[in-house]
């Protein structure tokens, strides 16, 4: 018996020679392998020896020859087969043990180049696995060092075709995965952003208790070659394992929090704000954020773009909250918010990549852009009398980078940089004003309005008048604009149109 090994990543691999060797199987190896193998004292053929013709082209062709995958796809079983490879004097391989050249590792390098890239894509190990998955009857193919205790386990008795079934669908698995990647760093180079074909590829995090409701299983994945912030590559400090509800509702707070780029606290409850406000200080920004609303914080995720000092964390523990995010914790904070047992803490920087979304639909997937408009990109323009004052402008401005992320139809109040009534997913715009006005109360009086779509008519006016609200942010384009212009300036309201609509569903 054969066994073929040229891998990238060497974990294990002399142990398994070792096995190997010991159970009389002839090893051939590649370059830098071969080298391994040889100076652990193993016995192993060089892959020129067998293809009679050397490794050339600076490695890229070494393996491509009928002498390696005439022995990987010759088929046992049909006498015509063995046949000709007597006739060639082809002998079988019957275990390939491969890992690729490390592709992702080099384009996540910062400083990586275009020609680096092309020459990490390696075409001779997915051509020897694909080969071997695919004459799995006879061949057992090995691409993930953990799979090789069981493997040397199997060798007394050979592999079953369970087993070799099972890593044949790894391995496709395996190759797939890495053309994706590799398909997707050349589509950042043409700039395409919805090709004819696409291929995403994710790797598993972990298995998760459970999905949305307890009878329904779920998984996390993450994006391979993803740099921005994502919880996948957050550091839990602390605390107990996070949910699927979890997941979900910490990845709105972060998507909220990359929003500011001073001292911002977001707070999110079922995928929606509860609170969000800025400071000069992140405790001053956390304390405002409770503020807002200190009922529906109960359960809540907090997401903080500084660092958690103790005065923070003091406000922090005096609260059930699920998870805190943040960059990092002082010992004393990571000390006091520890004590509590339940809560999850998340260390992740924030950091913003500009991405496509994906969401799933019965059998497709609806591919966009993320919502980067600012208010700096809207043509923002006043349309009423009355221009806003100052604080009038910074609150209009929290409310509309708060407004994006709110489920439609969505509005949502702030006054003194905070959140202070929050109208979520309504089937009518009037009707997420109401709950925003009766949640904010005596807070809605001389608050700022922001709609994530136009006024179809001036309702909503008329509803922001009577509570007090004194500024108005929302995109404009009604056929009826004209009559919330109109009852804008009967009532003293300054209102901004954007021209930008921000409906998240």
């Amino acid at each position: 018996m054969r066994a073929l090994i040229s891998v990238s990543d060497k974990t294990g691999i002399t142990e398994l020679a070792k096995a190997f060797h010991a159970a009389g199987i002839e090893i051939i190896s590649t370059g830098g392998t071969h080298r391994t193998l040889e100076e652990a004292g193993i016995p192993v053929i060089a892959i020129s020896e067998v293809t009679e013709f050397p490794e050339m082209l600076d490695g890229r062709v070494k393996t491509l020859h009928p002498m390696v995958h005439g022995g990987l796809l010759g088929r046992r079983d049909l006498q015509s087969h063995v046949d000709q490879m007597e006739e060639h004097d082809i002998a079988p391989i019957d275990f390939v043990v491969v890992n690729l050249y490390p592709f992702k590792e080099t384009v996540m390098k910062d400083d990586v180049t275009y020609e680096d890239a092309v020459e990490n894509i390696d075409i001779g190990g997915p051509s020897m696995l694909r080969s071997a998955a695919k004459n799995h009857a006879s061949v057992t193919v090995l691409v993930d060092p953990a799979d090789y205790p069981e493997i040397i386990r199997e060798l007394a008795d050979g592999t079953t075709l369970e087993t070799r079934k099972r890593l044949a669908a790894k391995a496709f698995r395996h190759t797939a995965a890495y053309d994706a990647l590799i398909a997707d760093y050349f589509m950042g180079q043409t700039n395409e952003k919805f090709p004819e074909q696409l291929t995403i590829t994710l790797e598993k995090v972990q298995n998760l208790r459970y999905g949305e409701n307890p009878h329904q299983e779920a998984a996390f994945y993450k994006a391979p070659i993803y740099k921005g912030a994502s919880l996948a590559s957050a550091k839990q400090l602390h605390g107990k394992e996070l949910s699927y509800n979890n997941i979900q509702d910490a990845n709105a707070a972060l998507e909220i929090l990359d929003e500011f780029r001073e001292p911002a606290a977001v707070v999110v409850k079922h995928m929606n704000p509860c609170g969000v406000a800025v400071g000069s200080t992140i405790a001053e920004a956390f304390r405002r954020a409770h503020e807002a609303d200190p009922v529906s914080i109960f359960g809540g995720i907090v997401a903080l773009n500084r660092e958690v000092d103790s005065e923070t964390a003091e406000q922090l523990s005096g609260i059930f909250l699920e998870i805190i995010i943040a960059p990092s914790f002082t010992e004393e904070a990571f000390a006091l918010l520890s004590a509590k047992k339940n809560i999850r803490l998340l260390e992740l920087e924030v950091k913003h990549v500009q991405s496509v979304r994906y969401t799933a639909v019965a059998g497709g997937m609806l591919v966009q852009d993320g919502d980067e408009e600012t208010l700096d990109d809207a043509q923002a323009k006043v349309v009423t009398k009355r221009k806003p004052s100052a604080s009038e402008w910074e609150d209009l401005k929290l409310a509309w980078r708060a407004v994006k992320h709110v489920k439609s139809n969505a509005i949502v109040l702030a006054k003194e940089e905070t959140t202070v009534g929050v109208g979520a997913g309504q089937m009518n715009r009037v009707g997420a004003a109401k709950i925003a006005i009766e949640q904010a109360g005596e807070k809605a009086q001389g608050a700022s309005l922001a709609s994530d779509a136009f006024f179809p008519m001036k309702d909503t006016v008329e509803a922001a008048a009577a509570a007090g609200i004194t500024a108005i942010i929302q995109p404009g384009g009604s056929i009826r604009d004209q009559e919330s212009i109109d009852a804008c300036d009967e009532h003293g309201i300054t209102m901004v149109f954007t021209h930008v609509r921000h409906f998240k569903h």
